[in-house]
């Protein structure tokens, strides 16, 4: 027998619990373990919400409940703007298997009006829920991660083969400021794999020729940029700029130690990529929450057992891989998300389409992050890495 709407939603608000508002602070007040889904829709959310709400439209609640609320056993309240579709989604995760869900009654809309805390999410503006449209669609990101990207300001070191695909990523996700350091200008030989420049570009610096390649893909994205080479004179004054993260694109052991330290002693951390020949790694290097560089490598390798790719080549695509590889690492620091490379050394050989992992330790006796450090200023790195002054 056929049902009007308003004997359904008789029959489907009699079938669920049915919640206070009044009720539903005090428990947000205790601290009291539940979930608190929104399943208005986003225009509805960019207006505000009740703090810690999971969003999760009402459209799509059947399809995503699953992967956002995997514990069908856990404590559930469901709420809408007046209580009708908070019913229905109350109804429908019952049907799913959800055995503890309660409808909040009237909604947000009286809770707004009873001046309960409400959370107004950033404002991105039309252009920018355009352009990261697919990072809000990602529950680990939204508009609140989108947020967090925009407000981040990370320093890539190097605007070469490492640099050039890092930098792209990090603009293109929104990154809202990007510093990049180099000294070199663009040559012929550099473009098989520093994607960032171009032919046009050849005798150009660099840092300008990154700053035209990304204000280009991105104009959200404040690009600071230092013209000149990473040293013990200006790393104070290049690193003390708020960096959240540094990705490290190095190409020398000089400056990598350099770079250590200071990360070091700044607590910043560090996404360190290198690359050989047909091989490359990633690691990332956190301050109190892992090895730094020194626990990896104590001491340099002799220059002769080192060469650079300019001695001993690259495969062209190799950077590519591992840069992207660091500005995820990046990203994913500053979103708070996943499970960073702290303590693990990711390899990659691309001639036997491989990838590995090594765990990394904390050496206790680093003369930098360990229990007694006895390198507490910066040293002569060239010297240290027998390179001469």
């Amino acid at each position: 027998m056929a049902k009007t709407y308003t004997e359904l939603l008789s029959e489907v608000k009699a079938s669920v619990r049915s919640l206070s508002l009044e009720e539903l602070k005090r428990r947000l007040d205790a601290r009291e373990p539940f979930t608190l889904v929104d399943v208005r829709e986003k225009d509805e959310v960019r207006a505000g919400f009740i703090p810690g709400a999971v969003s999760i439209p009402r459209g799509f609640l059947e399809m995503q409940a699953e992967q956002r609320l995997p514990d069908k056993g856990a404590k559930l309240v469901v709420y809408c703007a007046g209580g009708v579709r908070s019913a229905f989604a109350a109804k429908a995760l019952t049907e799913l298997g959800y055995t503890d869900v309660e409808s909040a009654n009237p909604g947000f809309s009286r809770w707004k009006d009873l001046r309960y805390p409400v959370e107004t999410p950033a404002q991105l503006t039309p252009a920018q829920l355009d352009r990261y449209a697919r990072h809000l669609l990602l529950p680990e990101v939204g508009e609140k991660g989108q947020a967090k990207l925009l407000s981040a300001r990370v320093l890539c070191l190097g605007a070469g083969g490492l640099g050039s695909p890092s930098a792209l990523y990090l603009a293109a996700a929104g990154i809202g400021t990007l510093g990049i350091i180099d000294a070199d200008t663009v040559d012929a030989s550099n473009l098989q794999r520093q994607i960032l420049h171009g032919t046009d570009r050849v005798g150009m610096s660099k840092v300008e020729s990154a700053r035209k390649t990304l204000a280009n893909l991105n104009p959200d994205v404040k690009l600071v940029t230092f013209d000149e080479r990473l040293v013990r004179a200006n790393i104070d004054r290049v690193f003390d700029q708020g960096w959240d993260v540094i990705v490290d694109g190095l190409d020398n052991f000089s400056t990598r130690y350099l770079v250590n330290d200071a990360s070091v002693w700044k607590a910043i951390p560090v996404v360190h990529g290198s690359i050989f020949r047909f091989e490359g790694q990633v690691t990332t290097f956190c301050p109190g929450k892992g090895p730094c560089y020194r626990c990896l490598y104590p001491e340099p390798p002799p220059p002769e057992l080192a060469p650079s790719c300019a001695e001993a080549g690259v495969l062209g695509v190799l950077p590519g891989l591992i840069g992207v590889l660091q500005a995820t690492e990046a990203i994913k620091l500053v979103l708070g998300v996943g499970d960073p490379l702290i303590g693990r050394l990711l390899t990659y050989d691309s001639l036997r389409m491989k990838f590995g992992a090594l765990k990394l330790r904390r050496d206790p006796g680093c003369p930098v992050c360990g229990d007694q450090p006895t390198i507490t200023d910066y040293v002569d790195y060239d010297e240290f890495c027998g390179v001469g002054g």
